[in-house]
């Protein structure tokens, strides 16, 4: 299971999901950019899209990932709710890239029809963890359709690519070529922790326990 995001600052969201259009435009990639779109007649295309991500200083991305979801107890640590673990997840992989001193719209891809209210607790749960009880570092945490969101669509890319190496997969030479184009990139391989402190690409591995 991997859950991740890209972000950047308000005033550059436009400009870069106009460039990311004008990227697909150009290779005539048509519709939503998609990890399981991912095709050998398209990979000059995909290599451009992650030359653009790491050739633009304002654009920056962390993920994590669950390298074993047999071994999570639902049961003892959440609840006997997936939901509530997967809420706890995006928990972890977003209070790193947070900073209070910082106003945030998060958006998040819709999934199902009480996303509303779990995306309302999970705002709750990020402004106490930083003492913010009147609520302003997080303006708003919003699901909408990633076909609305070229930036949601270039996560989904890279989710896709660190997904691929840490489940082992090697059945599409499209997709391994970008993986490791992806790993080329970072100078390291996708089923590994970078630091804590790497901003541009941030990696987090997780192993869950088996003990209780």
């Amino acid at each position: 299971m991997s859950i991740g995001g890209v972000w950047c600052p308000k005033s550059e969201s436009r400009r870069i999901s106009d460039i990311v259009r004008l990227i697909k435009d150009k290779h005539k990639a048509r519709g939503e950019l998609k990890w399981t779109k991912v095709s050998d007649a398209k990979v000059g295309f995909y290599k451009e899209l992650l030359e653009y991500f790491f050739d633009t200083r304002e654009i920056r991305f962390r993920c994590l990932v669950v390298t074993d979801k047999s071994k999570l107890n639902h049961s003892y640590f959440n609840q006997g709710s997936h939901d509530t673990f997967y809420y706890k997840m995006y928990f972890s992989m977003l209070r790193p890239i947070l900073s209070p001193t910082n106003r945030y719209n998060i958006y998040l891809d819709i999934k199902d029809t009480r996303s509303k209210n779990k995306a309302q607790k999970l705002r709750e749960v990020l402004c106490n963890d930083v003492y913010d009880f009147t609520r302003q570092m997080i303006v708003k945490i919003q699901h909408i359709h990633s076909r609305e969101s070229q930036l949601i669509q270039l996560a989904d890319l890279l989710i896709g690519a660190v997904s691929f190496r840490n489940r082992g997969l090697s059945a599409s030479s499209a997709k391994s070529t970008i993986a490791s184009e992806l790993e080329s990139k970072i100078g390291q391989s996708l089923t590994q922790s970078t630091s804590l402190y790497t901003e541009k690409f941030n990696l987090f591995i997780f192993t869950p326990s088996s003990n209780v």
